[in-house]
């Protein structure tokens, strides 16, 4: 049995929530994430160890989802830039994409008091045909909107499409403190020219989502050894497919996790970039 084999027994096992039921119990926009990168071969003591009363996300059956973002960026990637420096205004633009339904968000999140973070999304019914996904001018509006709330004006700002990630996740609400645990597997980071992409094989990223103090969840990893750890999807992927960028911040991850990526990127086909 391989260890994602193992990840969906151990899901098999626990009581099943629908999406609507854990939007209404936990929909968590504003919250503090804490990541953390495991071996694939330690979920089942993660999950083993969690409350007895924890659910698993189930829509039509299925217990993990296919998951797609594209980030936009500046050409001077102020997204970017503003994570990898530890600004307080920093933010991101993505269109994430439910591959298993087939809906798209706009997602626009920023940085709340205290270290939290705000998400807000509206559905995206922009076209995906050539030359590709954009933001409209509705699209638009609505981010410089959010943007603006958060004190950054972007109205000088051009977004471009920067970087896709893709990842199935299985998500996991754990009523005892009203938190959710969400673990990705199988991610994948490429460049929107399709030029350079790397696979994270082995690993999972796995996040709460609670409030300010750590949640159950939190204690239960700590207590295995993990620790959070900085990691984002979007600064770290892009970290790795364009070594040429400041990294400092992502390096002890992709040092430790996806020593591959500090060698060179690779193409689609496999070989080198």
């Amino acid at each position: 049995m391989t260890a994602l084999d193992s990840l969906g027994a151990a899901v098999g096992f626990l009581r099943p929530v629908a999406l609507d039921e854990l939007v209404a119990r936990a929909e968590l926009l504003t919250r503090v994430d804490r990541k953390y990168v495991l071996p694939l071969a330690d979920l089942p003591f993660v999950l083993g160890g969690l409350d007895t009363g924890a659910e698993v996300l189930e829509i039509d059956g299925a217990r993990d989802f296919g998951y797609r973002s594209l980030y936009f960026d500046t050409p001077r990637l102020d997204a970017y830039l503003g994570a990898a420096r530890g600004r307080r205004r920093r933010f991101k633009v993505r269109i994430r994409s439910y591959l298993d339904s087939g809906l798209d968000f706009l997602e626009v999140k920023t940085r709340g008091p205290r270290g939290t973070t705000v998400k807000h999304r509206v559905p995206y019914e922009g076209s995906f045909a050539a030359p590709g996904p954009r933001l409209d001018a509705g699209s638009r509006a609505y981010a410089d909107t959010v943007l603006a709330g958060a004190g950054i004006d972007s109205r000088g700002f051009r977004f471009l499409p920067t970087l896709t990630t893709t990842y199935r996740r299985t998500t996991l609400l754990l009523p005892d403190d009203g938190s959710r645990l969400t673990i990705d597997t199988g991610l994948v980071w490429s460049l929107p020219d399709a030029s350079r992409a790397l696979a994270v094989p082995g690993r999972a990223v796995v996040e709460t989502k609670a409030g300010r103090a750590g949640c159950g969840a939190d204690r239960l990893l700590w207590s295995l050894g993990h620790r959070p750890c900085t990691v984002s999807k979007y600064g770290t992927g892009l970290a790795a497919l364009r070594p040429e960028l400041p990294a400092h911040r992502w390096l002890p991850v992709l040092r430790r996790h996806v020593p591959t990526a500090l060698d060179f990127p690779t193409a689609l086909d496999g070989s080198p970039a």
